[in-house]
C-alpha cells in the first residue's frame, strides 16, 4: 500500500505514541487547511511535526503525495459522516436531501470552518493529473452521484437538474463563506435548498 493510500487517523505504533509519519500527516493537514497548500513548504511541515525531513520522505514520496493523503483522509471522513446523516434521516428521499443540506449548513456555520478542503485545493492546484487533483475530483463526483441517487428516488421530472441545483447551493455557500463568513448568503442555504426541492416536487404534481 502506498503512503498516499494509508489511513493516518490513529497513532499508528500501538503504544499511544505517534509515529513520525502520523505527526507529519497531522501537521501537514492542519497547515494545508489553515494556510493553503502553496504557502506551506516541507520545512515548515517538519518543523511543526518535530521530525526531520528524511522522516517525511520515508513516509511520503513527495509533497504532492502528502497533499493527496490529506485529501483522502478528508474524503474518508466525509463519506463516514454522510453515511451517519443518511442513516439518521430514514428512508424518505426528501428527508434525506434535507438532512444532507443541513449537514453542510452545520459545517459552514462551524467556528473553525475555512472552506471545503477539496474546493480550496481545486483553486490552488489546477493541473490535471496532480495526485491531489485526482482525489478531489473523485470526491466531488462521488458527492454529486450520491445526491443524484437520492433525487431519482423522488421521481421528479429532472432529478439531475435538482441534484446539480442543490450542489450549486452547497458549493456556493462554502465559497461565499470566504467573503461573508457564516452570515449573509450562507444563512440562506437551507431555505434556498428547501425551496428548490419544493419547486421540483410541485412541477411533478402539476
Amino acid at each position: 500500500m502506498s503512503a498516499s493510500k494509508k489511513s493516518f487517523c490513529c497513532d499508528g505504533d500501538g503504544t499511544g505514541k505517534k509515529t513520525a509519519a502520523v505527526r507529519v500527516f497531522e501537521a501537514a493537514r492542519d497547515l494545508f487547511y489553515h494556510r493553503g497548500i502553496r504557502a506551506v513548504g516541507v520545512d515548515e511541515i517538519v518543523c511543526k511535526a518535530g521530525v526531520t525531513k528524511p522522516s517525511l520522505y520515508r513516509a511520503f514520496a513527495s509533497k504532492d503525495d502528502l497533499v493527496a493523503a490529506c485529501l483522502e483522509e478528508s474524503a474518508r471522513e466525509g463519506r463516514a459522516a454522510m453515511r451517519e446523516v443518511l442513516d439518521a434521516a430514514g428512508e424518505d428521499p426528501r428527508d434525506q436531501l434535507r438532512a444532507v443540506i443541513r449537514h453542510f449548513a452545520r459545517k459552514v456555520a462551524a467556528p473553525d470552518f475555512r472552506g471545503c478542503p477539496m474546493s480550496n485545493t481545486a483553486v490552488e492546484i489546477p493541473e490535471p493529473g496532480h495526485p491531489g487533483r485526482v482525489v478531489l475530483e473523485q470526491c466531488k463526483a462521488d458527492t454529486r452521484a450520491l445526491i443524484v441517487s437520492i433525487t431519482r428516488e423522488l421521481h421528479v421530472d429532472r432529478p439531475e437538474e435538482l441534484a446539480d441545483g442543490l450542489l450549486l447551493v452547497i458549493e456556493g455557500a462554502m465559497s461565499a463563506h470566504h467573503i461573508f463568513g457564516s452570515q449573509g448568503p450562507c444563512a440562506a442555504m437551507v431555505a434556498t435548498s428547501d425551496a428548490l426541492i419544493d419547486a421540483h416536487l410541485q412541477t411533478v404534481k402539476a
